[in-house]
């Protein structure tokens, strides 16, 4: 292989490596790191290594500790004095504490930016990396190595991806900002009523005996991809996948009810997939970081380790919801009434979209007695 005055080159079949960077070079050789993944840091990056922790607060104007809490926030380990960071670590410093001095943050605010960021991105990172460098970077060429494509790869893919990210999370922003507005006061924004449901994979850790590794996790992202794109389509918010269990939430309990008997009617088709059990609670959530908390979020987890296979349990309040909007009848004899009524008036009956079976109440742990009641679309009562 030739070098040209850059530092690159090509072989004589023609591919191209990575820039040389002697730099580079001499540094993996004294720290015992990889060449072409200090490559890849810099190419990602895009600036070379300048700072040590020390130097990079001072240049961003920060106290250490305040850029300590930042960098941990972010994820990030700590890395002692080693010449580690680049100018965009100390843009990123100076950002979040011109936040902080603008008044436009508080100091705990700012953290916890840098940590729900931090957060959301390392779990994007690991998936792409893992999906799509697997799928990319297979050698096209034999006798190619993995590493030989990896580094043309990540280059081509950066610059839509990055764009690609911004677009999503404006996106996701402006949907947010939505819902904050529509908020009925202050307290609102923060505390909800939100509907909350759980649904759970039954009998997965068995499955985790019987299946190869590699089955297991194209079974689990099946799972996910089909959860996560029924949610959306139907009008709720994901909040976070478990492996075998996914949280999501919706402002309306109709909304959630569908969902849930989607979800259920799906994958009972699917004969690759277990059976599956939902459960459901309504009332006020807390939000914090995109998670929820709270009672009623406790209480849509226990439901759904009570729940039948295939089935869907809410609780006592997301049933009067649902009758109080006028999507399923109180009861049966009720929902006869009405039709009867209707008729002696000449009007069209009341058209319910679900039906509920009150359960036995039944203890539930940390909780006391709760009374679930058995979810069904109204033309498939039980």
């Amino acid at each position: 292989m030739t070098v040209d005055d850059t530092g690159s080159g090509a072989g004589a079949d023609g591919r191209v490596d990575p820039p040389l960077d002697r730099g580079d070079d001499a540094h993996a050789a004294d720290t015992g790191e990889d060449p072409l993944a200090l490559r890849l840091e810099q190419l990602i990056l895009g600036a070379e290594r300048r700072y040590t922790p020390f130097q990079a607060a001072r240049s961003a104007g920060v106290s250490m500790e305040l850029a300590s809490r930042f960098w941990r926030a972010m994820g990030f380990a700590d890395i002692g004095q080693a010449k580690a960071l680049t100018e965009a670590d100390v843009l990123a410093l100076r950002r979040l504490a011109g936040l902080v001095e603008a008044g436009l943050l508080s100091e705990a605010m700012a953290v916890q930016v840098a940590r729900s960021t931090g957060q959301t991105t390392a779990r994007l990172a690991e998936w792409q990396m893992d999906s799509f460098l697997e799928g990319l970077t297979e050698p096209p060429e034999p006798g190619m190595t993995r590493t030989e494509v990896t580094y043309p790869i990540v280059e081509l893919l950066l610059p839509e991806l990055e764009e690609f990210l911004v677009y999503v999370w404006r996106r996701q922003l402006a949907a947010s900002a939505g819902r904050v507005v529509q908020s009925a006061d202050d307290e609102e924004m923060v505390d909800r009523r939100l509907a909350v449901g759980f649904a759970d994979l039954v009998g997965f850790t068995r499955l985790t005996r019987r299946m190869e590794e590699e089955e297991l996790g194209e079974l689990v992202e099946a799972f996910e991809t089909t959860a996560a794109d029924l949610v959306a389509a139907r009008g709720g918010r994901l909040i976070k996948t478990l492996g075998d269990e996914v949280l999501y939430a919706a402002d309306d309990a109709g909304v959630a009810a569908d969902i849930a008997l989607r979800l259920v009617e799906t994958l009972s088709n699917d004969e690759t997939m277990p059976e599956l059990r939902v459960g459901m609670a309504f009332g006020t959530v807390t939000t914090r970081m995109g998670d929820v908390f709270g009672t009623t979020v406790n209480l849509a987890s226990r439901l759904t380790s009570i729940a039948p296979r295939d089935a869907v349990l809410v609780d006592s309040a997301f049933a009067e919801e649902l009758i109080r909007t006028g999507e399923a009848p109180a009861s049966e004899a009720e929902a006869a009434e009405a039709a009867a009524a209707a008729e002696k008036e000449g009007e069209e009956p009341p058209v319910y979209r679900y039906a509920l079976q009150p359960m036995w109440q039944r203890p539930v742990r940390g909780l006391g007695v709760v009374e679930p009641w058995l979810l069904t679309r109204r033309d498939e009562r039980p």
